[in-house]
């Protein structure tokens, strides 16, 4: 069976994270997807940490089952290889700010003349419109200029950044929705769109219930640490050699926590009774909590308070995530292979497709890999006008 989007034919104009993540999400359900690098290729393949083949694992985590075009933005006859792309393409996606893309003539309303049924999708730091339009913008900058540092880490500590790039990702995450959003409209239409997306609009969207609580109340969120501020216990205890993460957020929750601890004192303990109860004697209950957890490690409390009904998690390193049977019983790690031949390993897709979803099969490519494939057999240029283009700087 074909996969969703066999067929489809994506340019990804895109740098980094956000961009490269959506487009790669298009690849594994089918997409033909063209990298285009400039001649040093994208920033990030030079990013720590590299794998053993030297590649960036940055790059790495979001180029997956594409092929590889290097294009010299600024050279004279760029614009003739760009324009051939566009014609064929079905969507096209970049990452410039507002201001490169109309130096470098990358517009919706000049690559709508030249393929209206294009879906041009166009990623930012801050947004198309306003004063910080042209203001570039990184996952950890729009972390702090946008909300979410500063309800991370402890109430007396530092703002603290996520441990994940969750705004790239999570942004080209929207991104893709959006582009799935424009290509259904296509369907009916028969006509292409412009579509956004930007970390700063990802970052405050992601704000959730804090954005409404101030909106709607003017409650400024407090820092949180490991766990809730709104529900107690409900975070991360010390145990024996480590930490686990219990949840009694609500009374009958804590009821059945304080009768797998055995405990019929804490059960009975007035500043406990309720959650508003709890919240305001947090102070007193965390030790109280870990003198009894303290007494195992958190492999004996994860099967102890799941037997009685605890919310309960390990809190695992990536060597425990990525060999959890769980994992990968829902295909997070999946395998590739490179143009050799070699294995590579990568992450699952967030999300699955019964018929006609799946996963792109070939590994990052290198720099340039498919250049003369594309512009020979995708774009019609001979041998000839190749050696030109590469002897001009264009490629």
């Amino acid at each position: 069976m074909a996969r969703i989007y066999e067929g489809l034919k994506v340019l990804d104009l895109s740098r980094v994270l956000a961009g490269p993540f959506c487009a790669q999400l298009l690849a594994d359900m089918g997409a033909d997807v063209i990298k285009v690098e400039a001649p040093e290729g994208d920033e990030n393949r030079r990013w720590p940490p590299l794998m053993p083949n030297g590649l960036s694992s940055n790059y790495a985590s979001v180029n997956r089952g594409k092929r590889a075009l290097t294009l010299n933005m600024k050279a004279p006859r760029a614009a003739e290889v760009l324009e051939r792309l566009v014609r064929r393409a079905d969507v096209v996606l970049h990452s410039f700010l507002p201001a490169t893309a109309d130096r470098l003539g990358i517009s919706y309303e000049r690559f709508h003349v030249l393929n209206p049924r294009l879906v041009f999708c166009s990623i930012t730091g801050y947004g198309e419109r306003g004063d910080l339009a042209n203001k570039p913008g990184y996952d950890l900058m729009v972390q702090a200029f946008a909300g979410p540092m500063s309800v991370t880490g402890y109430e007396e500590g530092p703002p603290v950044r996520t441990g994940v790039s969750f705004v790239d990702m999570a942004t080209g995450m929207s991104a893709y929705g959006a582009i799935a959003t424009a290509l259904y409209a296509r369907e009916r239409t028969g006509r292409g769109n412009w579509v956004r997306a930007s970390l700063l609009e990802t970052a405050v969207s992601i704000l959730g219930y804090h954005g409404v609580a101030w909106l709607q109340a003017g409650i400024q969120p407090r820092k949180q640490g490991s766990g809730g501020a709104n529900q107690a216990p409900y975070q991360a205890f010390h145990c024996a050699g480590g930490f686990v993460l219990v949840g009694a957020p609500n009374n009958a929750a804590w009821q059945r926590l304080c009768t797998a601890l055995e405990d019929e004192g804490l059960k009975a303990d007035p500043r406990f009774a309720s959650n508003e109860s709890r919240l305001r004697h947090r102070d007193e209950l965390v030790p109280l909590l870990e003198t009894h957890l303290k007494r195992h490690d958190a492999a004996h409390w994860v099967v102890l308070l799941e037997k009685h009904g605890v919310a309960v998690a390990p809190i695992q390193t990536l060597d425990q995530v990525m060999a959890h049977p769980q994992v990968l019983a829902n295909a997070m790690v999946v395998a590739a292979h490179d143009a050799s031949g070699e294995a590579w390993k990568g992450l699952g897709t967030p999300f699955k497709v019964e018929d006609g979803g799946g996963i792109a099969t070939s590994a990052p490519p290198s720099l340039g890999e498919h250049s003369d494939q594309i512009l020979h057999d995708d774009l019609g240029f001979s041998a000839e006008d190749i050696a030109a283009l590469r002897q001009g700087g264009t490629i």
